[in-house]
């Protein structure tokens, strides 16, 4: 992806965005941030923003921001699929989190989603569960790497490929281990 000197661009890992002032060397962009500070950020992690899309990047740091203070808020889903299966499913696909991504960057989504797997994840871990499926899509591979490079820092757990014949290719079957 190329990027040009005033352009808007949003943080892969974190809440924010900013404008291009610069480029330097070992792949750095000099940003000048929401706030007026000029950060160093690698070409990397930049995503560039189509339009004005701040509003919507607001919309989902606040909804971030919700569910870390109410853990609670992101096991909806999980408290229907544990009544009925000895496994808890989790649909990251954006549309299934949130009401519109009209205005979001695809950090900005990709954020949520992480965010909301993570939460996911801890209450499972908490209310000892065995099996999730985490329904990530195919796509370019971005969600589904991101998940699976969190599950790899985790202890007691492996994951791999969802069955084939009920989620394709894109779902990660994850088994918790406990002692």
């Amino acid at each position: 992806m190329s990027f040009k000197i005033d352009e808007k661009v949003s943080f892969l890992y974190e809440t924010g965005w900013g404008r291009i002032k610069e480029f330097r060397a070992n792949n750095l962009v000099l940003i000048q941030d929401e706030t007026g500070f000029d950060r160093l950020i690698p070409f990397n992690e930049l995503v560039k923003i189509y339009g004005d899309q701040r509003q919507g990047m607001e919309q989902v740091n606040s909804i971030v921001a919700e569910k870390d203070l109410e853990n609670n808020s992101t096991t909806s889903k999980v408290d229907d699929t544990k009544k009925n299966k000895d496994f808890w499913e989790l649909d990251l696909h954006i549309h299934e989190l949130i009401e519109t991504e009209r205005g979001l960057s695809n950090a900005d989504m990709l954020r949520h989603q992480m965010q909301v797997f993570k939460n996911f994840f801890r209450k499972a871990k908490d209310e000892r569960v065995r099996k999730l499926v985490v329904i990530h899509g195919v796509g370019k591979g971005v969600l589904k790497e991101e998940v699976r490079s969190f599950l790899s820092t985790q202890d007691g757990v492996e994951y791999f490929d969802a069955d084939f014949r009920e989620y394709g290719k894109g779902a990660t079957e994850v088994q918790l281990l406990y002692r």
